[in-house]
């Protein structure tokens, strides 16, 4: 399987990942062709630049009304609602807001844009992916400002430069042929950033609110480095956020920020090889079996009927059951319930579940595993038996320990505290096989 693996160490803007995209083998072609196909006035130039001694690509998209400017040097903003793309990229919020007139960027909506998309002749899936980028931007801003996402019209993101972005991603992101996009933990920076609003912490809002669920942190650095541009893009193509996957690499690109940041170089790294299956090594000498592992998160099941659950796994074969508290989509609280059962065993298990659970999912994998020889033996304390489960590795005993049920019994029935039953179990099995 192909992957693509987004390393965010200083952030994510929309240019950063044009150029990453580039430099990873993304032939320029595609993104100019893209850009003429939008019709929108703008081009591309594409250099060489340097951020804090890494090489890396940089591209900037020139209008044509602005005689020529590159953006850097162009306002997006009018004091408009973010000034955020190329802050983030390094740019400081009064280069970004010097020069366009109010009248020369109209604040278009969901609908302008969907119109400039479809009206392009690019390919449907790149189509579909460029419009669901910008849902996902709408969706953010109404939330925020608790409206209809219809209602919403852009300012920066619906500025000519931010459209080429959006859609020269979604263009050339399919064009690398990728079948899964993963992204790292995402350095969102520090400090402030000037909106129509006022001033409001980094990250911003609408970035806060894309980033949900996704793992981030801060450099210490004062500059905005995740922009609402990048995060939606991020939001959109990746489904995972881990360290470096296991992958055997094909080609990597440093795409570029617009200035060097203090103590970091301003780029964006992509890499992109086929994953790799990575397998630890197994003792030899400990047996080895396959079991099937079940998960399913519920967040709208009775805890009176997960713990009911269990007890039935249990009981119908499964190895191990156990419940983990996690947080899911919307902050809600839920549970990650995990099977460990036989292969053989791993259908009938299912149907359970889903027979006493709220889950409409189940994921299921099989995987390996090693376990120690295992056996029972009886050692008799002053209140009855009580059975020692004993393991061993490589024939001498590895771990031990009384069986809980028994303890317990001995203990309600003679009113002795567990502890002391366990203790004594223990010590009795110690006695015997020292």
């Amino acid at each position: 399987m192909r992957i693509a693996y987004l390393d965010c160490f200083s952030g994510i803007s929309g240019d950063m990942f044009l150029g990453a995209l580039l430099e990873a083998g993304l032939p320029a072609r595609v993104l100019e062709e893209t850009v003429a196909a939008l019709n929108v006035g703008a081009r591309l130039e594409i250099s060489r630049v340097t951020r804090s001694g890494i090489s890396a690509t940089k591209v900037d998209v020139w209008i044509g009304d602005e005689k020529d400017l590159p953006r850097e040097q162009v306002s997006h903003a009018h004091q408009h609602e973010h000034a955020h793309d190329h802050s983030s990229a390094g740019v400081s919020p009064a280069v970004v807001r010097a020069s366009r007139p109010h009248h020369d960027e109209p604040h278009r909506g969901l609908k302008e844009i969907r119109a400039i998309i479809r009206g392009a002749k690019i390919a449907p899936p790149a189509q579909k992916r460029s419009l669901a980028i910008f849902q996902a931007l709408g969706e953010a801003e109404a939330k925020i400002h608790n409206t209809d996402v219809e209602k919403i019209h852009f300012h920066e993101v619906g500025a000519v430069d931010a459209i080429v972005d959006i859609v020269c991603a979604a263009v050339g992101s399919l064009a690398l042929g990728v079948d899964e996009w993963v992204c790292s933990p995402l350095n969102v920076g520090g400090g402030s950033v000037e909106c129509a609003h006022g001033r409001f912490p980094v990250p911003s809002p609408a970035t806060v609110e894309l980033l949900r669920g996704a793992p981030v942190y801060s450099s210490g650095v004062d500059a905005e480095l995740v922009t609402p541009t990048g995060a939606a893009i991020v939001k959109t193509l990746c489904q995972r956020f881990v360290p470096f996957p296991a992958m055997k690499i094909a080609a990597t690109g440093y795409g570029a920020g617009s200035r060097d940041l203090p103590g970091q170089p301003n780029v964006a790294r992509l890499t992109i090889g086929e994953a790799v299956e990575t397998r630890l090594a197994a003792s030899p000498d400990i047996p080895e079996d396959t079991i099937a592992v079940l998960e399913a998160n519920l967040d709208d099941l009775n805890p009176q009927v997960f713990g009911y659950v269990m007890e039935r796994l249990l009981a119908d074969g499964a190895l191990d059951a156990f419940g983990t508290p996690v947080q899911m989509k919307k902050s809600r609280p839920g549970m990650l319930l995990t099977v460990l059962a036989r292969p053989e065993d791993a259908s009938r298990l299912t149907k359970l579940v889903f027979g006493e659970t709220t889950t409409l999912g189940i994921r299921m994998r099989q995987e390996r595993r090693q376990t120690l020889a295992r056996r029972t033996v009886a050692v008799q304390t002053p209140w009855g038996e009580v059975r020692m489960k004993v393991a061993n590795l490589n024939g001498s005993i590895a771990n031990y320990a009384p069986e809980y049920e028994d303890c317990r019994r001995i203990a309600d029935e003679h009113k002795v505290p567990l502890k002391q039953v366990m203790q004594e179990a223990t010590r009795r099995y110690l006695e015997a096989n020292s």
